[in-house]
């Protein structure tokens, strides 16, 4: 006797079912699960038949090679006998399973509703995740209330928090319009004056945060494009004219109608920065691709910066937030690299040997003072054979002395003890020709040990990392320079000129400075992000303009920025210092410009001051050490209305930044890997909408 077949899904007996369960989501959309009744009814039955049979010792009539049995022998009678049974088995079962079939369908059409009175709410772990909409389909009516796989492992006596997490972020109010949290003026009263430690960083404790939406000032347009922002920006956009008074003799800034003009001018370039540069550049070469790093000490509106663009010299300008109302903000907002920051106590938050070149343009710091450890700062950022420039007083004193109505005994001291600090860091002076002094810091220390024996003072740092920088307090010190074997050798490796210099190798990947980074992992990243560039093309228009102050919120090697270098854009590249590999010293080695940031913090930079933000698993790292809320909420200060930002991250951190997103009036989409969809990791692209504050608020 053939054994029955008991795993056919074609039984007259019974249509198939099909149920919908929601045991997974993936990708957002539920995954159905298609059950046969008669399947079930099935199996159920051929367990029972095996248990039958078993029980009463004899084989189960599985195989045609079973012993045939003659219909009047007591063994075919006893196999009669258990298919009644088995029929009566199969009869009941099936029976159940329908009548439990029909009474789920029937219960599922009446769910109640939870009371609205309910005094005690679930939500969930991350409140940010509350808000979300679940694509989980209903099992019955469409009135039933979907059902939710959040965790729920916290209480709340009501719905306030419940409901906060799904509210948009409130706007704040109007003069908050350039609010920089951590160069707070009214914070900084708190700190001392000495050094200028009050102009220093002093970011809001946990009471004084703030939790709303920095508003554009009413009137608000969008930047003009590079290089057309060079010379002109909006009014509206920035409203202070005050230096268009203060410096209107040394053409800083000038309102023209709806706009600001910006000449070039500075105070020791009234005829321009161009001009200027071109007598910089008849001292020492500014063309040949050897200098292509820059820092501007108190740069003003950041002309100096603006003009050596043309150049291909890109400069980091920096300026405090002081009397001088936003010339920061001026910088920026035409299209130039610049950075809140001062020269006070701590270190610049910049790796050493980092600046091909150093410029100081009447920038009132000190050098002289305190041991030199202004002069000294600038030694452990300037690179090997890098020079630093002068003009302003004391400079040319001769000429000027009167007009800075200072004596000329007190110049001419100042002087002096500017070429003795220079000395005693083995800087060579190159020339001094006008108002321009120039010095050059030596390619390697072999020679410097005999110039330490005439001045004792500043000793030879003790510290074991020169590229400690954040929050770390200056040193009046040398900054010792990597080993070499001859005098010609540049301590640390010689760069190649610009633009190859990009892509090149950095000495400090060559000499294996950065754990796990070796040169062919170099050239695995160049591929990898010319790869994702192009793949960013397909949605945003990078090529056309539309962007030009881009930060990479998590630079690792520079290779996001490398691969726009052909487009009108500049790159602020962040390290967080909270990476596992400080790679800043090779982004500098490579030919561009950024910093050091911890994004619990604030980043020392203006509302509204970058087109486009790109964030390469940047929450993956801070969402177990601080509020990625936060981080968002800064994005969104320093972001311009109808700006872009590009999140890397895996799904599940996406999917909590897109409800925070929303939240903010960011439209977003979640688009998938350049590898395809399969790749667990996603590109979020969001745009922040255009919104201002109220135009009754500025009365």
């Amino acid at each position: 006797m053939a054994a029955p077949n008991f795993f056919s899904s074609a039984s007259p007996k019974f249509k198939s079912v099909r149920v919908a369960t929601n045991w997974e989501i993936i990708g957002g959309a539920p995954l159905s699960l298609s059950l046969s009744l008669s399947s079930l009814v099935a199996r159920i039955d051929f367990e029972l038949y095996l248990i039958l049979e078993l029980g009463r010792g004899s084989k189960p009539l599985l195989t045609s090679a079973m012993a045939k049995e003659y219909p009047a022998s007591p063994k075919a009678q006893q196999l009669q006998e258990s298919k009644k049974q088995r029929l009566t088995y199969i009869l009941v079962v099936s029976a159940l399973c329908v009548a439990f079939y029909v009474l789920g369908a029937w219960q599922n059409t009446t769910v109640p509703k939870p009371a609205a009175s309910s005094a005690i709410t679930k939500v969930g772990c991350d409140p940010a995740a509350v808000g979300q909409s679940s694509a989980v389909p209903s099992f019955g009516s469409a009135s039933q209330e979907s059902l939710d796989f959040e965790a729920h492992h916290q209480l709340s006596l009501d719905d306030t928090d419940a409901e906060a997490a799904v509210q948009p972020f409130p706007a704040c109010p109007l003069n908050f319009s350039e609010y920089t949290p951590c160069e707070d003026r009214k914070r900084g009263r708190r700190f001392e004056r000495a050094m200028l430690v009050y102009r220093e960083r002093h970011c809001p404790s946990k009471d004084e945060e703030i939790r709303c939406l920095i508003p554009a000032p009413p009137k608000y347009r969008t930047p003009f494009k590079w290089p057309q922002s060079r010379d002109f920006a909006w009014f509206n956009n920035i409203p202070h004219k005050e230096l268009s008074i203060e410096k209107a003799v040394q053409n800083w800034i000038q309102v023209d109608g709806q706009r600001f003009r910006f000449p070039g001018g500075g105070t020791m370039f009234p005829r321009g920065a161009d001009a200027y540069i071109d007598d910089i550049g008849k001292l020492i070469s500014l063309t040949d691709g050897k200098i292509r790093t820059a820092i501007d000490t108190g740069c003003g509106v950041a002309s100096w910066g603006a003009y050596l663009l043309k150049r291909n010299i890109l400069a980091m300008s920096f300026a405090p937030r002081d009397t001088h109302e936003a010339q920061v903000q001026f910088a920026l907002e035409r299209g130039v690299p610049a950075i809140i920051g001062v020269m006070g106590k701590q270190r610049l938050p910049y790796p050493s040997r980092s600046f091909d070149m150093a410029h100081c343009s009447r920038c009132l710091i000190p050098w002289h003072e305190f041991d030199g450890i202004y002069l000294a700062e600038v030694d452990r950022i300037l690179r090997p054979g890098g020079y630093w420039i002068l003009s302003g007083p004391p400079i040319n004193w001769k000429t000027h002395y009167k007009g800075w109505e200072r004596t000329k005994e007190d110049l001419k001291e100042e002087q002096d003890n500017i070429e003795d600090v220079a000395r005693s860091l083995c800087w060579n002076k190159v020339v001094e020709k006008g108002d321009l002094s120039i010095w050059q810091k030596p390619k390697n220390h072999l020679e410097c040990a005999n110039i330490k024996k005439k001045y004792k003072t500043p000793h030879i740092c003790k510290s074991d990392n020169p590229d400690a920088a954040w929050y770390k307090q200056m040193e009046a010190c040398v900054t010792p320079l990597p080993e070499v074997s001859n005098q010609g050798e540049i301590a640390g490796g010689a760069l190649e000129r610009w633009p190859q210099r990009a892509f090149a190798v950095p000495p400090r990947v060559k000499r294996g400075m950065i754990p796990g980074i070796d040169a062919s992992k170099f050239e695995e990243d160049k591929k990898l992000w010319e790869k994702r560039v192009a793949y960013y093309k397909r949605t945003l228009p990078i090529a056309d303009g539309r962007y030009r102050n881009v930060m990479d919120m998590n630079a690792n090697l520079g290779g996001f920025a490398a691969s726009l270098v052909k487009y009108p854009v500049w790159v602020m590249n962040v390290v967080p210092v909270n990476s596992d590999r400080d790679t800043l010293g090779a982004i500098y080695e490579r030919g561009f410009i950024g910093t050091y940031q911890d994004w619990c913090e604030a980043f020392s930079t203006y509302p509204r001051t970058y087109d486009l933000l790109h964030a390469d698993n940047l929450f993956s790292i801070y969402q177990d050490r601080c509020d990625i809320t936060n981080i968002l909420l800064e994005m969104d200060r320093i972001l311009r209305p109808e700006g872009t930002a590009i999140i890397r991250d895996t799904v599940d951190v996406l999917t909590k930044v897109q409800a925070i997103a929303k939240r903010m009036r960011w439209e977003s989409r979640i688009l998938d890997h350049e590898d395809g969809p399969f790749n667990p990791e996603k590109v979020l692209v969001a745009v922040k909408t255009y919104w201002t504050a109220d135009e009754s608020e500025q009365h």
